[in-house]
């Protein structure tokens, strides 16, 4: 675990990594379908980042921002959680992080955190939206609005949509997102682009999941974007084209890779990334008409 994680600034607000856990035993094909060997080193020299590839296996990160703005703490997506029953996907299941230890570390209480924005419900970003308390689901983070998509929510907890994709998925909802439902703690939203909250903006970037977005947080004339799942290795940078298993509708997951990846480039913005190698944060560059990857 990263203990003194880098503190990025955004106007008056900061910017903070909370490490979770990091996944280093995939090979890029179980990952990206249309992966060659022969990327390997083009993969490393466009990410400008030598450990996001380790003797031919992936380094994937899965981590929560901590924002910290005019008062407010904000938490961008949550991960995988302690405890929780993943038979479908064993790496996650049953886990045992110091994740609300790292949160402490930053000066942050469970009760301090005033919202929750997820970009969607999947596995790996929704997981600390509770934890077990007396035998129960109970919300981690007590005085929170939790604000996600209305539409994804349906999706996922709708019969007809619970097949083998989906099955996790379902899973998940019935302890990580159901319970805030039902504490009353929900706010589900349309995905329109539109302010939710002061300088967060929810971009519609669908794809990956039903419903899933990127969102965009301003202080000024400075940019950060949140872009969830459109990205998970660097490479996709240099090959928007290139997605992921886990991407539900293909063609528009590279539509809204190449979308997010013009906003990032067009603002300047500071990418605040989900899956990339530690610290997990860059910039999105042209060069020669391609997109270019630098850590920041």
């Amino acid at each position: 675990m990263n203990a003194t994680p880098k503190i990025y600034e955004l106007g008056d607000a900061t910017i903070t990594r909370i490490e979770e856990l990091v996944l280093r035993d995939f090979h890029p094909g179980a990952i990206f379908p249309g992966w060659l060997d022969d990327l390997g080193a083009p993969a490393q020299s466009a990410t400008g980042h030598a450990d996001s590839l380790l003797a031919g296996r992936l380094l994937l990160s899965v981590h929560t921002w901590l924002v910290r703005d005019r008062n407010r703490v904000i938490l961008v997506d949550t991960g995988v959680g302690n405890d929780k029953p993943r038979p479908f996907t064993p790496y996650f299941s049953g886990l045992r992080t110091p994740f609300l230890e790292q949160l402490a570390i930053q000066g942050i209480r469970p009760d301090q955190v005033d919202f929750v924005l997820m970009t969607h419900l999947h596995v790996d970003h929704v997981g600390w939206n509770t934890h077990l308390e007396n035998g129960r689901w109970a919300p981690t983070f007590p005085n929170a609005q939790y604000i996600f998509s209305k539409t994804e929510y349906e999706y996922f907890t709708d019969p007809a949509n619970n097949n083998e994709r989906n099955k996790t998925s379902f899973i998940v909802q019935q302890d990580s997102v159901k319970p805030i439902v039902e504490a009353g703690q929900a706010r589900m939203i349309e995905i329109d682009g539109s302010q939710v909250i002061d300088g967060f903006h929810f971009l519609p970037t669908p794809g990956h999941t039903i419903d899933h977005s990127s969102i965009l947080f301003t202080r000024g004339t400075d940019t950060a974007l949140f872009p969830g799942d459109v990205l998970h290795h660097p490479l996709q940078v240099r090959r928007p084209d290139l997605n992921s298993v886990f991407d539900a509708f293909e063609d528009r997951a590279r539509q809204s890779r190449r979308r997010a990846l013009e906003i990032a480039a067009d603002r300047d913005a500071l990418v605040f990334t989900t899956h990339f190698p530690p610290g997990s944060a860059g910039k999105v560059l042209r060069t020669d008409g391609q997109f270019e990857w630098r850590f920041c």
